[in-house]
């Protein structure tokens, strides 16, 4: 019923910069919030920015300053610039959203398949 369908990952230079797109399609009625985790291998998936349907934005401690979560509402897509890379930030990026579906009061969550970002020279 609904697919987030993420795009923009790629290896690149520390330093360098990257946007990843996570766009939303289905029966969507409303989307409360999408956010943006990350998992690097044998770590668990954290939390990286989270932005409201208000349009309040919180990162995660290690990417302030560094990274911008954004929204397209008419597109149903939210967007993460990534500026500054380090090589701690290589993971895959997984996009998430609270969607309710029409016909639906409640929220449900809903996950991409990830994309992968590697920082390296």
């Amino acid at each position: 019923q609904v697919q987030l369908v993420e795009s923009g990952g790629g290896l690149v230079q520390p330093g360098g910069s990257l946007r990843l797109s996570c766009a939303a399609s289905g029966s969507i009625f409303s989307i409360a919030a999408m956010a943006w985790y990350r998992q690097a291998p044998g770590n668990q998936r954290e939390l990286v920015a989270t932005l409201t349907s208000g349009g309040s934005t919180n990162n995660a401690d290690s990417v302030k300053g560094r990274f911008t979560i954004s929204r397209d509402y008419a597109k149903n897509t939210v967007y993460l610039q990534m500026n500054s890379l380090k090589p701690e930030d290589t993971a895959v990026y997984y996009c998430n959203a609270q969607i309710v579906l029409y016909g639906s009061r409640y929220e449900k969550e809903y996950w991409g398949q990830g994309t992968q970002v590697t920082v390296s020279s």
